[in-house]
């Protein structure tokens, strides 16, 4: 008996794994055909008449309960006398302190101090932008709101690094803390904005308290979940190290983890800061003061001009303190030396610019506003480009949206639980499928099924077009270095931009209606899906991409069949982002005749005989995103580990 030679075992297991992936694909294509027969005819015979929702489900009633339970002892119950109060006047006191300490400054002394923070922290470039960005705040005349804005965005955001950092260090080193935390941050972030405001101003009533609490329970998310990676990413060595010399627990976190984490954690309080400003500028729905006021104001009375200046202000806001903090981040290794020297010109340059600008009076600048060209952009707009909106209006509306609408209202709640279990443990797991089917019958549950599914519709639209334009503009991102570096400001720009201001050039364009709806989502989701695939598509390894490159593969062919297969986590990942934000635009829309959850919350939000099915209708966009979050992350994960 001759041995087999190694080259022949190798050929041999190669040509075993072949075949075997072969049939696992022919039986994953036999079953998913059945399952897609099986459901047609299965909808074809127990397909109802799309009945209306109840007005009375039990859901309503127990959150009405509630409701009725905090009216009444808001005043007696030590869970408010002892609670609730104590914190709604410590944020108060907060709030105060911070305001204060701006407006003490005075506006030359605001913008000194802001000038010499960039200077110090971030370079000299960063200090010259915070200059000229709140300088720009008084030029366009919104210098009190943007000031109020910045002390809402300060509060919140203290209060949510002093709360979330420690949190995320817990996560990151005791591991039940971390595994009870995860599902709770999933749907703090699934969560849309809209469904903060009803239970805040329930518990903390309207007003500046209500709306840095809502902020920082929006904000404090992102906050601990990078403070622990940025923990748990600490290198072992470095902790073997420091144990080997003796340290404590304490000695290894706050001279080891802590000092070696800290460019994660600067980074935490950048995202902070700016989930915290777009949640402060929707907060102006429950009387909070700030540029929020004015973009609500432009919403009501559909002026896209008076909407741009304030969404132009916030925009300067959110670029300087995100320079601020990126930039800080990269120089935490400055020598001491360099960091002295700094101190003391940015000492230099406070003195020299309050001592320019202390006779300026912002409210008498001349100030300069957008309002007019914008409105007469939009209405030249809306004069010739008609036909061009009301036709795809029409046509994706009569062509995609009503057709899935249908078929979904009209589909037993029972049937599409199956559907979503049989259909999800096929491409993402038995896991990812059984939440989902949870999630799915939760929503049923609700009594809110038919607005639902018009929802789940419009979401699915929504999150089409997202995929389409932003992985075409991130695949001619990734391959063109001059787009992708022309395009970048738009992108910040559009994503540090509130929700709101995507509604004004939307219903110029198509009316109030659930297109209207759908475009805004589009136009919010779109960056972020734009940033992953090009990022996915740039981290594809350079020797994979010269190999099929030599073996003769067209540009067509190399993006097709290398990048972005080989890109799936990030695609993926894409589509996660996606989903999550158009989620939350879901409610904003309900502002602008989209209907179904989205008006229900804003109804139960604006009228205190709906507040029960409106606390409701938040619920259940927090399942639909559940359902669709956990099966796309499911289908990554099942089709392999995370790059």
């Amino acid at each position: 008996m001759t041995a087999t030679s190694p080259p022949a075992v190798l050929r041999v297991t190669a040509a075993a794994l072949v075949d075997a992936t072969r049939r696992r694909g022919f039986w994953t294509r036999t079953v998913a055909a059945v399952l897609i027969v099986a459901t047609v005819v299965a909808y074809l015979i127990f397909r109802t008449d799309g009945a209306a929702d109840s007005d009375d489900a039990a859901a309503f009633r127990f959150f009405d309960s509630v409701r009725d339970w905090v009216d009444a002892n808001r005043d007696t119950s030590p869970f408010f006398l002892y609670g609730v109060n104590y914190v709604r006047l410590g944020v108060r006191l907060l709030v105060d302190a911070v305001q204060a300490v701006l407006l003490g400054l005075g506006f030359a002394g605001l913008v000194a101090a802001v000038s010499a923070i960039g200077l110090v922290f971030a370079g000299w470039r960063t200090g010259l932008l915070a200059f000229g960005g709140f300088l720009a705040f008084g030029v366009l005349g919104l210098w009190e709101q943007s000031v109020d804005t910045l002390v809402l965005t300060v509060s919140a955001v203290l209060l949510s690094v002093l709360i979330g950092v420690p949190l995320g260090v817990l996560a990151a080193r005791v591991r039940w803390v971390g595994a009870t935390l995860r599902p709770v941050l999933d749907v703090m972030q699934i969560m849309p904005t809209f469904a903060y405001l009803a239970p805040m101003t329930l518990l903390f009533l309207i007003g500046e308290p209500a709306a840095v609490i809502a902020t920082m329970i929006y904000a404090v998310p992102a906050t601990i979940r990078i403070t622990a990676l940025g923990i748990s990413e600490v290198p072992p060595t470095a902790v073997e190290a420091a144990t080997a010399l003796g340290s404590t627990r304490w000695q290894l976190l706050s001279k080891v983890r802590l000092p070696m984490a800290r460019t994660t954690i600067v980074l935490a309080v950048n995202q902070t800061i700016m989930l915290a400003l777009s949640m402060v500028v929707i907060t102006a729905l429950i009387d909070a003061p700030g540029l929020g006021q004015n973009i609500v104001n432009a919403l009501q009375r559909v002026n896209v001009g008076a909407a741009f200046d304030a969404g132009v202000a916030i925009v300067i806001l959110a670029v300087v303190l995100d320079r601020i903090t990126t930039n800080a981040a990269r120089r935490t290794r400055v020598h001491q030396n360099r960091r002295r020297r700094a101190i003391v010109a940015g000492g230099a340059i406070v003195a020299v610019i309050a001592a320019a600008l202390i006779t300026i009076n912002p409210d008498r600048l001349p100030g300069y506003t957008f309002a007019e060209p914008v409105n007469d952009l939009v209405g030249w707009i809306e004069l010739h480009w008609y036909d061009v909106t009301e036709g795809l209006k029409n046509g994706i509306s009569a062509g995609i949206l009503d057709p899935l609408e249908t078929v979904l209202v009209t589909t037993p709640w029972w049937l599409f639980v199956l559907v979503v279990a049989a259909f999800g443990t096929l491409v993402s797991g038995w896991r990812a499928a059984g939440l989902a089917a949870l999630a799915a019958a939760g929503i049923a549950g609700l009594g809110l099924w038919q607005h639902s599914m018009q929802t789940l519709a419009t979401v699915l639209v929504a999150i089409a077009l997202t995929m389409v334009i932003g992985v075409a503009t991130g695949a001619f991102c990734a391959r063109h270095d001059r787009l992708a570096t022309a395009i970048r400001p738009v992108l910040d720009a559009a994503q540090t931009m509130p929700s709101f201001v995507y509604l004004l050039p939307a219903v110029a364009l198509f009316g109030a209606s659930r297109f209207t709806a759908i475009v805004a989502a589009v136009i919010f989701a779109v960056p972020p899906v734009v940033r992953l695939v090009e990022r996915g598509l740039r981290d594809v390894p350079a020797t994979v991409v010269e190999a099929a490159t030599s073996a003769g593969s067209t540009p067509r062919q190399l993006l097709w069949k290398v990048q972005l297969p080989m890109a799936r986590g990030g695609l993926l990942l894409a589509a996660n982002q996606g989903i999550v934000m158009v989620l939350a635009m879901v409610v904003v829309g309900g502002l602008v005749g989209a209907g179904a959850l989205g008006y229900d919350v804003v109804a139960g939000f604006s009228q205190r005989e709906l507040f029960g099915e409106g606390l409701a209708a938040g619920l259940a966009i927090v399942l639909l995103g559940i359902l669709l979050d956990r099966l796309t992350q499911g289908f990554h994960d099942s089709k392999g580990p995370r790059r």
